[in-house]
């Protein structure tokens, strides 16, 4: 009768112990900051916290026993693959699988958001696979954060257009391509708006910066998809065109783009005319460092300034030619 009564109270206290662990470690689960799903070694969910039920739009009851592929639908947006049979893949190799961070999840009612985690094996005390766990957070927010200091970094505010940064890796990696292609042509174009300071002295900055940005749609409008336009600050701006004949390409470009530009811009009530001179520089096996076809596209362009302004200069190594009509 003792022993029995010892092996009761015995079981009485492991049996409190046990739920008064359980009880921690659920406080703990609904307290986490991030989605925790359980599954066991099939991948049927056993548990979910608070936050995996609102990131998925799953509850807990709906989500218990079914598959972690029917609650969490993944996919990653640069392949368009639906990652699936991740509990297997973590089963089978035992190790720890981290999400890559270009999965979407897509949600039971249909919103997508971008989540990063990962999913980890779960062992017993003597090291056997019991199941797996899933832990992922919504980063959607820090990865539009992202995107957007990474414009901010090579895109211009005011236009859209990329920046210098940008141009100039642009540059490297055709002026790279170019010296292992040896018949690979290409031109630099630098413009530079005639008269802007007087207008922007005229009209006001506000007027000036629509200026600059019905510019910066123009001269998209005269180049060819894989071409790149950039604007190097005020009223200055750089283009790149990729994959010419000769240099009648380029300066066909500059034709269209000046007679783009004669066409008058309608803003706040004023008719504006503005022209601007454009300097073009051709590569050759002459040049060492891609920066040097842009300094010499700049120096055709002060070229095209003193000879009258709207229009543009071819540079020579031995002399700058005018070859505006």
């Amino acid at each position: 009768m003792h022993l029995a009564i010892k092996m009761a109270l015995y079981k009485h206290q492991t049996k409190r112990k046990l739920l008064e662990e359980k009880r921690k470690f659920l406080a703990i689960l609904k307290s986490m900051g991030s989605g925790v799903i359980i599954t066991d070694t099939y991948g049927c969910i056993y548990m979910m916290n608070p936050v995996a039920e609102a990131l998925t739009a799953w509850k807990q009851d709906e989500a218990v026993n079914k598959n972690l592929t029917e609650v969490l639908s993944l996919v990653d947006k640069d392949t368009g693959l639906i990652m699936k049979d991740l509990t297997t893949q973590v089963i089978q190799t035992g190790v720890v699988l981290n999400l890559p961070e270009t999965l979407t999840l897509m949600t039971k009612n249909h919103t997508e958001i971008q989540i990063g985690g990962s999913i980890a094996p779960i062992r017993d005390d003597d090291g056997n696979m019991i199941g797996t766990v899933l832990l992922f957070q919504d980063i959607t927010q820090r990865k539009r954060i992202e995107a957007q200091l990474v414009r901010n970094a090579f895109y211009d505010a005011l236009t859209g257009l990329p920046n210098r940064v940008l141009f100039l890796e642009r540059l490297s990696q055709v002026f790279e391509r170019g010296k292992r292609r040896n018949n690979e042509r290409y031109a630099v174009l630098f413009l530079d708006l005639d008269g802007f300071k007087k207008i922007n002295d005229s009209f006001g900055h506000s007027v000036g910066d629509d200026l600059l940005m019905e510019i910066a749609r123009r001269l998209e409008s005269c180049l060819r998809s894989g071409d790149t336009v950039a604007r190097f600050g005020g009223d200055e701006f750089a283009i790149l065109i990729e994959d010419i004949k000769d240099v009648t390409d380029a300066t066909n470009v500059a034709k269209r783009i000046q007679e783009s530009l004669r066409l008058p811009v309608e803003l706040k009530e004023h008719e504006i005319l503005i022209a601007a001179s454009i300097g073009i520089a051709l590569n050759c096996s002459s040049y060492e460092q891609p920066e040097n076809l842009l300094r010499d596209a700049d120096m055709a362009m002060y070229h095209a300034k003193q000879q009258g302004k709207a229009r543009y200069v071819v540079f020579n190594s031995q002399k700058s030619l005018d070859t505006n009509d």
